[in-house]
């Protein structure tokens, strides 16, 4: 049986709705879009575009990892052009999404001036280009530290290519750049964008040394203020974090030490929670999978659970009768 309604039943349905509900709609949604702070945000072109910032990023990734990504062959008789085009571009783009945030910022904060934003965006852009040769340098170290660190790979190129933690630590290490030069929204963008595909959540605020490798990655995550050093390797389900508080306290948390700190070398296995400010995992340390500490850890120490008691009992349903 055919249950389809005639196409002139439907048009005639769509116009009845059209005429009387749509207006009513209409009408409700203009009387409440400005209740609601920001969610409405009319005749504002102040907010950075998602879409750039992963454009932005991309191109990073591009510069990071030449011919790993994109459609280009790049060798050494093109380098050179590509590296011109694509920080050309990355400049002006990077440009844009600031001035814009920095703008939302400047109208959110009554007192700053806006006129000076477009000249702060295009010294901001050209500060953190400037770095990248740095950060190259650190994400060798990263790469190297994953290669060293897991017997299952098989190259730096497999590596680059298809782990996880790449792009979370390469994301991570760009955010920050525009986290510490105080540019609104846009770290958190590019963060959360990573931890979308990565399930690795690393805020653009905590501070990450050299040699840095996050082992499978999926549900990890790094607070704001954590602090890691050199030489740090953390697995699968690992929470870097900050404990509770009252709804009334957030306030006065903002911009205080509420991540542990965890100091060179030191491993933390699948499944451990770290919590607290005042929480240091000393030097050396090696925090056993699935541990709860929210306390300080001394160098050198092996923290683990006691093993749980396993119970047998024999399966009589299977034995013969």
């Amino acid at each position: 049986m055919d249950l389809d309604y005639p196409k002139t039943t439907q048009k005639k349905t769509i116009d009845i709705w059209t005429q009387n509900d749509l207006p009513r709609l209409i009408s409700k949604m203009m009387e409440n879009s400005g209740k609601y702070g920001d969610i409405g945000h009319i005749e504002r072109m102040d907010l950075p575009s998602k879409e750039s910032i992963v454009k932005i990023l991309n191109d990073f990734v591009k510069l990071f990892f030449p011919s790993f990504f994109g459609n280009q062959k790049i060798t050494k008789t093109n380098i050179q052009d590509f590296l011109s085009d694509t920080l050309q571009s990355l400049h002006g783009e990077m440009a844009t999404e600031i001035e814009k945030s920095l703008r939302y910022a400047c109208r959110k904060t009554k007192g700053l001036p806006i006129r000076n934003c477009r000249k702060r965006a295009q010294s901001i852009s050209s500060e953190i280009l400037e770095n990248l040769p740095n950060i190259r340098i650190l994400l060798a170290g990263d790469i190297r530290a994953a290669y060293d660190g897991d017997p299952a790979a098989k190259s730096p190129a497999e590596i680059i290519l298809s782990y996880p933690c790449v792009y979370a630590i390469t994301v991570y290490r760009i955010a920050h750049e525009f986290y510490i030069r105080e540019v609104p929204i846009m770290p958190r963008l590019m963060s959360e964008h990573a931890h979308s595909l990565t399930g690795i959540d690393v805020h653009p605020g905590a501070k990450i040394g050299r040699n840095f490798f996050i082992d499978h990655g999926t549900g990890v995550v790094i607070g704001e203020t954590t602090e890691i050093g050199n030489n740090v390797r953390i697995y699968q389900g690992v929470t870097l974090g900050g404990q509770s508080f009252a709804t009334g306290e957030i306030t006065g948390l903002r911009g205080k030490k509420r991540h542990p700190t965890i100091e060179d070398d030191v491993i933390i296995y699948a499944g451990a929670t770290i919590l607290g400010g005042k929480t240091i995992i000393g030097k050396g340390a090696v925090i056993g999978g699935n541990t709860w500490i929210t306390s300080s850890i001394p160098p050198n120490t092996t923290v683990t659970i006691a093993a749980p008691k396993l119970a047998f009992r024999e399966n009589h349903k299977n034995k013969e009768t």
